[in-house]
């Protein structure tokens, strides 16, 4: 394996991490030598994610997981030092979209996607400091969107107030957590082709409203973005925090 980005020795926790990009995301973490603790609300994704990275020789743990739910990160902490010794690594992957015209928003559900994205990024940060702290430093990276910097697509009125949340919180926390050598960084991915997003993909009537303006023209990977996120988790970013990281095939750059 490459030195570039080497995880070894590392423990990280990827929230949302048994699906999806969060699932790339840990596998990636493993590969480059990161023991990972997988969380998720979906216990049969999780475990089948950690027994394999445990079938390939990596050290993996699954804690069951609500991101909005205090109670919960406390266990994680709790449970990934007891198991792990430290914390290294927080990926804020967890994360919730609804599809309604913003006046159309029911009120409860806008508030749950905002406490699974923003409240879950927000418990992540604040409650990983002190294991941070104590092993000398460390490294989170927030999941954004570009739909966190403009407002791509219309009924996505909760999830971009929620990711636009999340990236000036990045900045917050990257400029409160430098004195601890802890930094802090968000990622912007464009339309990446996960389970959820495949089927839109397949769709001659939807595709192009998704791919139109994204110069590539084809959708990301999630292991494009989970490079990134090894990236950032890494010390060959060791001058990056409170950055954003746009991982879009090139649409914001129209």
């Amino acid at each position: 394996m490459s030195d570039i980005a080497n995880l070894n020795g590392k423990v990280a926790i990827v929230t949302g991490g048994g699906q999806g990009i969060g699932e790339a995301i840990s596998r990636e973490l493993s590969k480059r030598g990161a023991s990972v603790v997988v969380t998720d609300l979906k216990s049969d994704t999780g475990e089948a994610v950690v027994k394999d990275l445990e079938s390939l020789g990596s050290q993996a743990l699954f804690i069951s997981h609500d991101v909005a739910k205090e109670d919960d990160w406390n266990l994680v902490i709790e449970r990934t030092v007891e198991r792990f010794g430290k914390i290294d690594i927080l990926v804020n992957n967890a994360g919730l979209i609804w599809f309604a015209p913003f006046a159309e928003i029911p009120v409860e559900q806008f508030d749950r996607v905002m406490a699974v994205n923003v409240r879950g990024t927000f418990l992540g940060c604040q409650k990983v400091l002190p294991a941070m702290k104590s092993a000398g430093g460390g490294a989170i990276v927030n999941m954004c969107s570009m739909s966190g910097m403009v407002s791509n697509m219309p009924d996505q009125g909760a999830y971009s107030t929620s990711k636009g949340a999340v990236r000036l919180l990045t900045k917050a926390a990257a400029i409160d957590y430098v004195q601890f050598n802890i930094r802090v960084n968000s990622i912007h991915p464009g339309v990446i082709a996960t389970p959820f997003v495949v089927p839109y993909l397949e769709d001659p009537s939807f595709k192009p409203k998704l791919i139109g303006r994204t110069p590539m023209q084809r959708a990301g990977s999630p292991e494009e973005v989970a490079k990134v996120v090894a990236f950032l988790a890494s010390e060959e970013s060791s001058y990056m925090t409170g950055s954003e990281v746009v991982v879009d095939g090139g649409y914001l750059a129209c």
